[in-house]
């Protein structure tokens, strides 16, 4: 069993779960795309540099990381607008990419990234998200999915309550006192 840190109060996913779902997903992916010369993934920066780490040594097919930057978040909550905070490095016309996401609460942030890339002309577009929380108002498309989860505040595995928490190796829902 985990030791689950104070400020937490419970465990949604374990450490032994994420891992055999990301692994699942990657060998998904690697088969959706094993006649795609290089499949470009898209880190979103920072909580989903964890997920994709652990996405891309799993592939079994050529695979590139690039990371953007967006922001929807204070440090301690959604403030409703996303802004682009760093686009990539190198163009993706013509390529096949994967937006690989750490959570899809509001959806906001995963369709603003989709309608940018898509000016960026790929050859396909596709999303690969950690975590979706169980709302009825996401309206873009998850083509690679880990986990459903209830709507609350989560931390671990990359995602973050005022820059703390990112490193737990599992998913944990945070107590309402620490943010409240």
């Amino acid at each position: 069993m985990q030791e689950i840190n104070q400020d937490l109060k419970e465990i949604l996913v374990t450490t032994e779960q994420i891992q055999f779902r990301v692994k699942q997903l990657a060998d998904q992916i690697s088969n959706d795309y094993a006649d795609v010369e290089q499949l470009y993934l898209i880190g979103i920066l920072k909580g989903a540099f964890m997920f994709l780490a652990d996405l891309s040594r799993h592939l079994k097919i050529p695979n590139v990381v690039d990371f953007m930057a967006v922001s929807s978040y204070g440090k301690t909550a959604t403030t409703g607008a996303v802004r682009l905070i760093m686009d990539l490095r190198a163009p993706i016309d013509g390529k096949h990419a994967i937006i690989v996401e750490d959570i899809a609460d509001s959806g906001k942030t995963l369709k603003y990234l989709y309608q940018v890339l898509q000016w960026h002309n790929p050859a396909s577009l596709k999303t690969c998200v950690l975590l979706r929380k169980k709302k009825d108002n996401l309206d873009i498309p998850i083509n690679y999915l880990g986990f459903d989860i209830p709507n609350a505040w989560v931390v671990g595995y990359g995602l973050d309550y005022a820059d703390r928490y990112r490193t737990l190796p599992y998913i944990a829902e945070l107590k309402p006192e620490i943010y409240a």
